[in-house]
């Protein structure tokens, strides 16, 4: 579905000379309108993408399959989506590999599923948790469009399930490899996550606000079955390069999202307790948290 010539009801995205996206789904008869005139999707069917078209009224558009990195941002949206470098982290960091069963809660739009699938391949299985049906029909429908499903299908290797992962993941006795949860509070699904988590399986979190971060790290540290728990962030910054004008583009991608991993220990297994002590007011008295074993309660002084 991803090279070759252009079939009806294939996806494409047209790119004019000034750098605007325009998808759509390709209909035998029908013509793509815009400020330049129009094109018949007849002439675009068949051909072999990386092509340029001219519109009726003279405009010239390049015509390519959209890069999942391109979907995800113009897909239709219920939920915010998880931006291409974020997906990107996300299977690398937490070591999505061919043939593992990966268990996702929020599905939000579908943008990282789509990448989940991408990376489990045809032997491995995504299982996705959402709690809001309106999330879940809107992540169902870009899931299809973008691997193009026949009607009524969706991909073989995704399982989607209407309800919430701290009740539905123990209910099905399943284990997986990994985890990601992209949710409000995912430190509410750490227990369910740790039981159905096989030794040396990750867990991941996607969190958007230093709060949550914050708590979710400290309760990964109090629940004791995992490795210390890495947090970071990445930016992405483009450059103009024009000859001798080399310079930082005017658009960056910052802070989207923290993302957390930790690794699940086996059965029994308790981490070394950290040697080092914690920052001065860490965990002071305005601190409300989970507090690490060992850690003193201070009271606040008069």
């Amino acid at each position: 579905m991803h090279r070759g010539p252009l079939q009806a009801g294939e996806w494409i995205r047209l790119t004019d000379q000034k750098g605007r996206r325009h998808n759509f789904e390709l209909v035998p008869g029908k013509r793509f309108f815009s400020n330049r005139g129009h094109v018949e999707h007849d002439e675009l069917i068949g051909r072999e993408e990386g092509f340029t078209v001219v519109s009726s009224a003279g405009g010239e558009y390049l015509c390519f399959r959209p890069l999942l990195s391109e979907f995800v941002v113009s897909m239709p949206r219920g939920a915010a989506v998880v931006y291409p470098k974020d997906a990107a982290q996300i299977v690398a960091l937490a070591d999505i590999f061919p043939g593992a069963h990966v268990v996702e809660a929020g599905v939000g739009s579908g943008a990282l599923t789509c990448s989940l699938l991408r990376a489990v391949g045809p032997y491995g299985r995504v299982s996705s948790y959402e709690r809001r049906e309106e999330f879940a029909d809107v992540a169902r429908k870009n899931v299809t469009q973008f691997f193009g499903a026949p009607a009524g299908e969706t991909h073989p290797a995704w399982q989607l399930t209407l309800g919430d992962l701290a009740e539905a993941l123990p209910a099905s006795g399943e284990r997986c490899d990994r985890i990601i949860l992209d949710m409000l509070a995912p430190w509410e699904c750490l227990d369910a996550a740790a039981d159905a988590l096989w030794p040396g399986g990750i867990v991941c979190a996607y969190v958007a606000t230093t709060t949550q971060l914050s708590r979710f790290v400290e309760t990964v540290r109090v629940h004791g079955g995992f490795t210390e728990p890495q947090a970071w962030e990445s930016l992405v910054r483009d450059w103009h390069v024009e000859g001798l004008a080399v310079r930082p583009g005017h658009k960056m991608i910052g802070h989207t999202a923290f993302l957390v991993t930790a690794r699940r220990l086996a059965p029994g297994e308790r981490p070394p307790r950290k040697s080092r002590r914690p920052a001065p007011g860490a965990y002071g008295p305005d601190y409300t948290g989970p507090r690490p074993a060992g850690v003193p309660v201070e009271v606040p002084e008069d």
